[in-house]
């Protein structure tokens, strides 16, 4: 699933590319994607408005546009925002926005992901937006803030940090790339953790997330950018996908478990 730094990457170029242009026509080839409206209301809303700007928040975009209504992304496994200067078919689109100039495609390939129609200000009524935490690279996400929720819970840290109440934009990739480099094994109950690994992990969620930004995402299987082009930050990473690998620091064999249901690897000597 596209994780904080993927969903940036993609804000980013969208917004540059497509704020000030207004919808002129809009093809919705799935339906079922749209969960709160009928594929008629989609298609009147969004057409005539002018795309203002893409803001993000965890694993979300909404694309804000003139009016009172806006749209709600979330992009799951395989969503993608795209834009065109001039229109081409793209393997999994499923809907088409022309715009005055260029146009908007979002693609998914599982077509596992959802759209909703939102008030443009104020709370979206989509749960899993409304009650999202600070971002893990936001002014709101603190050291203090960090310390005193893993202070309150028994949980494994990593399941915490893919709770996306607690700290939004988090996901598998993420969250045991964070771990190693704090050195924290990511079965450790959180309310264990001392308030100098509580610093290391810290920083180590800032740096993994920058990390990806500076290197456009990682794409393990079907990420791509909102120009159509893969991440590179796989190329980075430590121990997300390396299960049987040497360990990139000392050597030791990259383990691999489940936590919760997640698959989750890390390395038994660097993160005790």
């Amino acid at each position: 699933m596209p994780e904080l730094p993927e969903v940036e990457t993609i804000r980013q170029y969208v917004e540059q590319h497509s704020a000030g242009k207004t919808i002129e026509t809009v093809r919705l080839l799935l339906p079922r994607l749209v969960k709160n409206a009928s594929p008629e209301t989609l298609i009147r809303t969004l057409t005539g408005v002018t795309i203002e700007n893409v803001s993000r928040k965890g694993k979300y975009l909404f694309l804000h546009v003139s009016g009172n209504t806006g749209l709600l992304i979330h992009l799951r496994m395989t969503g993608s925002l795209l834009y065109q200067e001039q229109y081409e078919p793209v393997r999994g689109e499923q809907i088409i926005f022309s715009l005055n100039e260029g146009c908007l495609i979002y693609r998914d390939i599982r077509t596992l992901g959802c759209l909703w129609l939102v008030p443009a200000q104020g709370a979206t009524g989509i749960s899993g937006y409304d009650t999202l935490g600070p971002d893990g690279n936001s002014p709101a996400f603190t050291e203090a803030y960090l310390r005193d929720a893993l202070a309150k819970t028994k949980r494994s840290v990593k399941t915490f940090l893919l709770d996306q109440t607690r700290v939004a934009g988090l996901g598998n990739i993420y969250t045991d790339e964070a771990l190693f480099h704090a050195h924290i094994l990511p079965q450790r109950p959180c309310c264990q953790i001392s308030p100098a690994e509580c610093h290391q992990l810290y920083e180590a969620i800032g740096m993994v997330l920058n990390q990806g930004l500076r290197h456009g995402g990682t794409t393990i299987r079907n990420f791509i950018n909102g120009s159509g082009k893969e991440g590179e930050n796989q190329k980075f990473l430590c121990v997300y996908g390396r299960e049987g690998l040497p360990c990139r620091t000392c050597g030791t064999v990259i383990a691999y478990t489940k936590l919760g249901g997640r698959g989750t690897h890390y390395c038994p000597h660097c993160q005790k």
